[in-house]
């Protein structure tokens, strides 16, 4: 092969090349579509966030029977599909400025125009042999490292819930920075965005373990759509910004900059309907540090400690840690 040309198509010329048979979707080791439509949607609507998505590998080549120049796409048939299908109404997807998903037809020109301007990513694979396209296509679909739950929960789903959930995370990303609640692997392992999941579902329900089949079952519920979006995200923001009144340390240098009890923290704030005594609260934090880390403690400590520090996850751990709290910081 002789080498990989790095340049971009707007979307209408992608549009163009498929409507004019330049662009071949189905070489014979690609897979078939796989897509479903919130995936599709997920796709549009990174686009619709001016988000990157991953650059798409074409061989290039000419017919010289037809005299006509083909792209062949070896990699991003997905990508490709669901751009096309948006196109021509097939699927709606969200969009910022509208908050709910739309098709194409109902973009106001402005949009349209922006739509259809955005230049998407292109590897053009130059003097490619059948040999040089399997090993890329091998290549670029191998994977390196297992994945874990919330990364096969990610890959699965892409509609509302699935959304919500990131959207909310990646509006606390700084905030779980500063009180170091998470790590750069936890976030590069979408710890985060399982935290903030389970925090919703707990929101919905009441406080219950945590439990991976019902985070899916959760994913697989609201993929259409999720009614009460707007509710909980006002209490996520009710939280977060009660949060960031507390004394930094209280946070950041005793046991609640660990999930599982910055978690039962959370909780027990959204239970409480009156309004909040940040320094009572940040008072209370460092008492029940202090408790955790002395040498003498009351069977309630224990209790408490061996909630903390047996199976965190648990519904009964939960709900001893958030009695606990609530009794320090109310």
């Amino acid at each position: 092969m002789e080498r990989v040309d790095y340049q971009s198509l707007v979307i209408q010329d992608i549009v163009n090349l498929e409507k004019q048979g330049d662009l071949n979707l189905n070489p014979w080791y690609q897979r078939r579509s796989v897509w479903n439509d919130n995936q599709k949607s997920y796709l549009v609507n990174t686009i619709f966030e001016r988000k990157p998505i991953p650059t798409i590998y074409v061989r290039h080549t000419i017919d010289l029977e037809k005299e006509k120049s083909i792209k062949e796409v070896v990699d991003g048939q997905q990508r490709i599909r669901a751009i096309l299908s948006f196109y021509r109404g097939e699927i709606s997807a969200f969009h910022p400025e509208e908050k709910r998903r739309i098709k194409f037809s109902e973009l106001n020109n402005g949009q349209k125009q922006r739509f259809l301007m955005t230049p998407i990513p292109i590897g053009y694979l130059q003097g490619a042999t059948d040999g040089d396209v399997i090993d890329i296509f091998a290549r670029i679909n191998s994977v390196a490292k297992s994945l874990n739950a919330q990364e096969k929960r990610n890959a699965k789903y892409s509609g509302a819930f699935k959304q919500f959930c990131v959207y909310e995370s990646t509006k606390r990303l700084e905030l779980f920075r500063k009180y170091s609640i998470f790590s750069a692997n936890d976030f590069a392992r979408m710890n985060e965005v399982q935290f903030m999941s389970d925090l919703v579902i707990n929101m919905l329900d009441g406080l219950t373990s945590y439990n991976s089949p019902k985070l899916d079952k959760y994913y697989d519920r609201y993929d259409d759509s999720f009614d009460r979006e707007d509710e909980i995200s006002n209490s996520l923001d009710r939280l977060f910004d009660t949060i960031v009144q507390i004394e930094p340390s209280a946070i950041t240098e005793t046991i609640f900059n660990r999930p599982p009890l910055f978690f039962s923290l959370l909780m027990a704030l959204y239970s409480h309907e009156k309004a909040y005594d940040t320094k009572k609260i940040g008072f209370g934090l460092m008492d029940i540090d202090a408790r955790y880390n002395q040498d003498q403690k009351s069977p309630e400590d224990m209790e408490f400690i061996s909630a903390v520090s047996a199976t965190t996850q648990g519904e009964k751990q939960r709900k001893i840690r958030d009695e606990y709290i609530k009794k320090f910081i109310f």
